[in-house]
């Protein structure tokens, strides 16, 4: 059994080429506490237990900066992955989570797949310290101080565009749109 790797520091690399979809997604938990006690327990039901699924490339939990909501983004292989997670994985994790911190509400789950946008440029050694993430393409930026990447992420079924943007921090953004990234599994190595 591959052992579960945690990070707190390091966010995946939103433009891994061997992924071919991503899953984004928010829950609000309503205060700020509970969103606290929510990164917890998914790091407690995701670190105590072996890698879920050779086809689960990374898994990435933020904490919003608006002190209620957390986002999830999940690099996976294929459909057929997730699906295999999703019949026989993913339930135990949940429950472990809703019994840990009872109410919270899954606001809503995309699955994507990387369309295109703006790498991080070659030898740029900045780490993000905030994301953003909006519906909508709104086109590519032009040099933003602090912007690090942009990457356009398209639902499976066509019709809506997520924009995921990397920042050095998250000074002068957004407030219901930025996070913070609480963890990172990855499969240990």
């Amino acid at each position: 059994m591959t052992k579960t790797r945690t990070d707190t520091t390091t966010l995946p690399d939103p433009a891994r080429a061997e992924g071919g979809l991503v899953f984004l997604s928010t829950w609000s938990t309503g205060t700020a506490e509970r969103q606290r006690a929510t990164a917890e327990a998914i790091a407690e039901a995701w670190g105590s237990r072996p890698w879920p699924h050779e086809g689960l490339l990374s898994y990435a939990v933020y904490a919003g900066a608006d002190g209620s909501t957390v986002a999830h983004r999940s690099h996976w292989r294929d459909d057929e992955a997730y699906q295999d997670f999703f019949a026989h994985g993913r339930d135990e994790r949940n429950a472990e989570i809703d019994k840990a911190v009872p109410g919270i509400e899954r606001l809503g789950l995309h699955k994507t797949r990387l369309r295109g946008g703006v790498a991080r440029a070659a030898g740029d050694v900045r780490v993000a310290g905030a994301v953003v993430i909006t519906e909508g393409e709104g086109g590519l930026p032009g040099a933003a101080p602090g912007l690090i990447s942009v990457h356009f992420h398209e639902t499976t079924e066509g019709g809506r565009v997520l924009r995921y943007e990397e920042w050095e921090s998250g000074e002068g953004l957004p407030e219901e749109d930025s996070y913070r990234l609480a963890y990172v599994f990855e499969p240990g190595r």
